[in-house]
């Protein structure tokens, strides 16, 4: 028998996720929910076609009344390590409470992954064990982990963000988390992965990189090698010439490559998965 997922509010206390089972009782405790519960997306579906439009749909048919934001839905394709390094680097813009349905799923329809919740620091997160959820998991101090066991009446075999994680969301949000068994937190995958990636994990429409390493603890004067080209650091666009390259802290706390007035990914032949390091 699954798990049934119930989350338990009242005026003076922390909130509970009460998982209820035969023979169990789990407990999760986060924190009060001061702000209002909102279910943010972040997906690698694009902005064009009916996918980010269907997923909505499916969101406000079960919970009509919670906010949607589009955090992204170009995070990087078929990459689900470099997304789990960039969905880490954009949580801190949202409260606790917030519901995070992300979907970069390319085993989607398989056995290769679980489709999961994670409870992490007091914010959700519905979608497939792949690694997505890996960064996120190691550097929380407070995590819970859920395999999601309910299936909806029709499931198709491509399109799991509309038909199960979707769904999902939207009946957490409400309060009434559907079925579900609880893992090991030791069973996300991606978990063993550093804690700071020395890639290029997403490039912009400027053509500006951002790489899975953060900014804090790093020296301003050293200088960042991408294949043959140095670096040098700069704290503004400003400070540089234009159509030279630099690295700077952007407003996620990454490091990232730029040119000024020019296009870095262009330039400096940079993708997802790029190497870099300093030297």
């Amino acid at each position: 028998m699954g798990a049934i997922f119930h989350l338990s509010r009242d005026s003076s206390g922390p909130d509970r996720l009460l998982v209820c089972g035969a023979g169990m009782r789990h407990s999760l405790r986060v924190e009060k929910i001061k702000t209002p519960l909102m279910i943010a997306l972040f997906t690698d579906f694009g902005i064009t076609g009916p996918y980010v439009g269907q997923v909505k749909a499916a969101l406000l048919r079960e919970a009509g009344d919670v906010p949607i934001v589009d955090l992204m839905h170009d995070a990087p394709a078929f990459h689900p390590k470099a997304s789990a390094y960039l969905l880490a680097a954009l949580i801190d813009d949202f409260p606790r409470g917030t519901i995070f349905l992300c979907v970069v799923d390319p085993g989607v329809g398989t056995d290769s992954r679980l489709p999961v919740m994670l409870a992490a620091d007091g914010q959700w997160f519905v979608g497939p064990n792949n690694g997505l959820f890996g960064v996120v998991a190691k550097r929380a101090r407070q995590r819970d982990l859920t395999e999601i066991t309910w299936r909806p009446r029709l499931l198709s075999n491509s399109f799991h963000g509309r038909d199960l994680f979707a769904p999902v969301a939207a009946m957490a949000a409400r309060g009434n988390p559907p079925p579900g068994a609880p893992l090991s937190t030791d069973a996300v995958m991606g978990e063993d992965w550093p804690d700071d990636l020395l890639e290029v994990i997403y490039i912009d429409r400027f053509g500006n990189a951002m790489t899975g390493l953060r900014r804090a603890g790093l020296a301003g004067g050293e200088r960042l090698v991408v294949g043959n080209t140095l670096l040098h650091y700069a704290d503004t666009f400003g400070q540089v010439p234009v159509g030279r390259g630099f690295w700077y802290e952007n407003a996620n706390g990454l490091v990232e490559i730029a040119v000024n007035q020019g296009n870095a990914a262009l330039a400096l032949e940079l993708g997802i998965g790029t190497p870099v390091r300093f030297g």
